[in-house]
C-alpha cells in the first residue's frame, strides 16, 4: 500500500453532522459545560428549573425531589401538569418538543408575551439535554383528566405516550431518570449537592416549599423561606448584626442599547452589616450567579460610592488618607440580590453570571438612591457602618503593611544559619530525620551542641521568657526578634485566623524544615514558664504543627541517683522512690538534677538527646475547644478563670515555688 493511499480523503462526503441524542450524549459538555460531575449537576438543575418555572408563575407551592441510593433522580411538582399530547399547532405530539427537541419548549414568548415571563429554564434545551443524557427517563403527567406516561431509553423514546383516564387530587408532572455513566465520567451527585441547591431556591422563591428525600441515608429536608432574601438574612446575621436588615424592591423596564429591544426587569436587595459574618450572594431568575456579573459590578460600585461620600461629608477620613475599597466594606458586609429579567444575557450556559449592561446600570442607580435616603434618615447605623469599614480599611492597610514585612522577614533559606543568631544546623537535608531543639539559654546551647547528634538534631536557643503571643497584638508579635528568629528556623510561614488580618496569613506545612520541633527546658518553674510561652507560641501562630504532632517536649530528669559507678535517673517523683526502692541496702547517692547548661555532654545525650533513651511527649490537643479554654485561662485575659484555676489548684504546686 502507498503513502497516497493510506491517506484518508477530505471531500464532500466527509462533512457529517450529530443527529437526535447523539447531540448530547457525545458532546454534554457543549450543553452542560461539563461532561463530570458538574455536567450532571447542572442536567438535574435544568429538570429543576421547569418546576420552579411553573411554581412561580402560581401552580404548586412544593416541589419534592428524592435522590435514590442508584444514583436515579426524582423530580415530582404540583403545577399544571406538562402538557405531552397532540399539538395541532405544531402537528407533533407536545412530548416530543419537550423531551425530543432542543430549543423547543413553553417558554419562549406567546403572542401575549406572558408565558413564562421570568423564566429560570429559558433557554429551550433543559428537558431534552437530560433526557438525551440519561440511561433511562421516565415522565408522569396528572392533567386533562388523564394520567400519560412516557418511557426512554439512551434517549429513545419506548412505546410512545401512554394515556389513560384517571381521577387525581391534583395536576402534577412526575420525572425520574438515572444520569447515563456513559456520557458523564460521574453521576454520584453528592447529598449536599442537592441540600445547597434546594436551600438556595428557597431563598428567592419566598414561600416555595421543596422536600428533599434521601433514600441512602433515610433523610428528608424541607426548606422554605416565607419572606425569602430578607429571613434567610436573619437566619445567617443572628444576633451578630449591628445593623437592622434593609430590604428595596422595585420593578422598570429598559434596554441594553438603543437598537436592542426593551425587556422587564424586576429586583429585591437585602443587606444588614456584621461583624462576626459576610456573604454575598447573587440570584437571577432563580439561579445562583456564582461569578455575580453585573449585579456584583452594581452592588460594588453603588456601595464604596455612596459610603465614601459619606465618610467625606462627616469628615471621618485622615487628611491625605486613601479611599476605601470594596474589600474593606465586603469584610462586614451581609447582602443578597434576587433579580428577574424577561431578557437574560448570561455569560455562558451554565448561568453563573449575567451581562446585562441596563440590569448593572438600573441597579446601580436604584441602589445608590436607596442607600443615599438609608443614611441620611439612619444617622446613628450610617455612623456605625462608616466607622466599621474605616475600622476594616485601617486593620487592612496595616496588616498589608504587616505583611511584607513578615514575608521579608521570615523569607530565604540559603544562608539561614548566617541570619539568625546562634541557630545551629544540622548536616542532613533529609526532611523525615531533621529535628530542632528549641533549648532554654545560651548555656543550654553549648550542653546540646556538644551532646547532640549533628548529622539530624539542630539548636535553637531562647533568650530567656519570650513574649506571651495569646496577649499581644500581631504588630507586637512580629517586631518581637527571638520569635521572629524561631519563625524563621521553623521555616512554614504563619497562620492568621483573625478576620482582619487573613492577608498576613503565610502559613505553607510543606515549607516545615523539620520531622519533630523539640521543647527543652530546665525542670523548674522558670523552664516550665519558658516551655509554656514556646508552646502559646506555636498555639497562636502555627497551630497546624500540634494538629499533626509535629511539636514535643523533651523531658530531662529530675534527680540523678548515683550507685556503685552506676547512674539512674529519675523523672518524677514516684519515679525516684521506685529507684530507690530497688536500691534498699545499698549505697547511693542523689543529686537534684541541674540546670541543661551544667550537664555533660554525655548525659545529655544519654537523657534528652539519643532517641533511643529519650523521652518525648507529643504535644496532641485531643480537644481543641478545652486546648483554648487552658491556654485563655493560664495565659489569656480571663483573669477571674486563672484566679479560680490557683485557687483550686495552686496547693499543688508549693513545693516548686522558690520562695523562702
Amino acid at each position: 500500500m502507498t503513502k497516497e493511499t493510506r491517506k484518508t480523503e477530505y471531500g464532500n462526503e466527509s462533512i457529517s453532522s450529530l443527529k437526535g441524542a447523539d447531540r448530547v450524549r457525545l458532546r454534554p459538555g457543549v450543553i452542560f459545560g461539563s461532561d463530570g460531575l458538574d455536567g450532571c449537576q447542572h442536567s438535574f438543575f435544568e429538570i429543576l428549573s421547569n418546576s420552579i418555572d411553573e411554581a412561580r408563575e402560581g401552580h404548586g407551592n412544593v416541589i419534592e425531589v428524592t435522590r435514590f441510593a442508584d444514583r436515579s433522580i426524582m423530580v415530582q411538582d404540583w403545577g399544571r401538569g406538562l402538557p405531552v399530547d397532540y399539538n395541532t399547532k405544531e402537528e407533533r405530539f407536545n412530548w416530543e418538543l419537550v423531551y425530543c427537541e432542543l430549543y423547543a419548549g413553553g417558554k419562549y414568548q406567546n403572542n401575549s408575551g406572558e408565558n413564562y415571563e421570568y423564566s429560570l429554564g429559558l433557554n429551550g434545551l433543559g428537558a431534552c439535554a437530560t433526557q438525551y443524557s440519561s440511561e433511562y427517563f421516565d415522565v408522569t403527567v396528572f392533567r386533562d383528566g388523564h394520567k400519560y406516561q412516557l418511557h426512554f431509553e439512551k434517549g429513545e423514546n419506548i412505546g410512545g405516550l401512554s394515556k389513560e383516564k384517571c381521577r387525581y387530587e391534583q395536576t402534577s408532572t412526575i420525572q425520574k431518570w438515572k444520569p447515563d455513566i456513559q456520557v458523564f465520567t460521574d453521576i454520584s451527585i453528592p447529598l449536599e449537592y442537592f441540600q445547597t441547591v434546594l436551600k438556595k431556591q428557597a431563598v428567592v422563591n419566598a414561600g416555595l416549599r421543596f422536600i428533599l428525600k434521601d433514600e441512602e441515608s433515610g433523610e428528608t429536608f424541607v426548606y422554605c423561606y416565607e419572606n425569602g432574601i430578607v429571613d434567610y438574612i436573619r437566619e445567617i446575621t443572628r444576633e451578630d448584626g449591628f445593623t437592622e436588615i434593609q430590604f428595596y424592591e422595585t420593578s422598570t423596564r429598559g434596554r441594553d442599547r438603543e437598537d436592542k429591544p426593551e425587556y422587564k426587569v424586576k429586583m429585591q436587595i437585602a443587606f444588614c452589616f456584621n461583624n462576626m459574618t459576610n456573604l454575598l450572594e447573587y440570584y437571577h431568575n432563580s439561579s445562583f450567579l456564582e461569578y455575580g456579573g453585573a449585579p456584583d459590578k452594581a452592588v460594588k460600585n453603588a456601595l464604596v460610592y455612596e459610603i465614601d461620600k459619606c465618610l467625606k461629608a462627616r469628615g471621618k477620613y485622615n487628611k491625605d488618607e486613601a479611599k476605601i475599597t470594596f474589600a474593606d466594606i465586603e469584610d462586614s458586609l451581609i447582602l443578597v440580590v434576587n433579580s428577574f429579567s424577561t431578557v437574560t444575557s448570561y455569560e455562558n450556559q451554565t448561568k453563573k453570571s449575567i451581562t446585562n449592561k441596563f440590569i448593572h446600570e438600573t441597579m446601580t442607580e436604584f441602589l445608590k438612591q436607596q442607600l443615599e435616603v438609608y443614611f441620611i434618615e439612619n444617622k446613628v447605623e450610617s455612623d456605625k457602618i462608616i466607622e466599621q469599614i474605616l475600622v476594616n480599611k485601617r486593620s487592612r492597610e496595616t496588616a498589608e503593611k504587616t505583611r511584607i514585612n513578615i514575608k521579608k522577614k521570615l523569607s530565604g533559606s540559603v544562608d539561614i544559619s548566617n541570619r539568625v543568631k546562634k541557630f545551629v544546623d544540622c548536616r542532613t537535608k533529609d526532611l523525615s530525620k531533621r529535628e530542632i531543639y528549641i533549648v532554654e539559654g545560651d548555656s543550654a546551647l553549648g550542653a546540646c551542641k556538644l551532646g547532640r547528634d549533628a548529622e539530624f538534631q539542630a539548636i535553637m536557643p531562647v533568650r530567656g521568657k519570650i513574649l506571651n503571643c495569646l496577649k499581644a497584638e500581631y504588630d507586637s508579635i512580629f517586631k518581637n526578634e527571638i520569635i521572629v528568629d524561631l519563625l524563621k528556623v521553623l521555616g512554614c510561614g504563619v497562620e492568621i485566623k483573625s478576620k482582619h488580618n487573613k492577608e498576613l496569613n503565610t502559613f505553607d506545612l510543606d515549607n516545615l524544615r523539620w520531622n519533630k520541633v523539640i521543647i527543652c527546658t530546665d525542670a523548674d518553674v522558670d523552664g516550665f514558664q519558658i516551655r509554656t510561652l514556646i508552646l502559646t507560641m506555636l498555639y497562636r501562630l502555627v497551630p497546624t504543627l500540634l494538629l499533626e504532632g509535629r511539636v514535643f517536649i523533651a523531658e530531662s530528669p529530675l534527680f540523678e541517683i548515683n550507685c556503685k559507678g552506676k547512674s539512674y535517673f529519675a523523672y518524677s517523683e514516684k519515679e525516684k522512690a521506685d529507684i530507690l526502692s530497688r536500691l534498699e541496702g545499698k549505697k547511693y547517692t542523689i543529686q537534684r538534677s541541674k540546670g541543661l547548661g551544667e550537664n555533660e555532654p554525655d548525659m545529655m545525650w544519654l537523657t534528652t538527646m539519643n532517641p533511643e533513651t529519650r523521652r518525648l511527649i507529643k504535644v496532641m490537643p485531643a480537644d481543641v475547644e478545652f486546648t483554648a479554654q487552658m491556654f485563655d485561662v493560664l495565659l489569656g485575659d480571663n483573669l477571674p478563670g486563672r484566679k479560680l484555676f490557683i485557687e483550686e489548684n495552686g496547693s499543688k504546686y508549693l513545693d516548686m515555688i522558690d520562695v523562702s
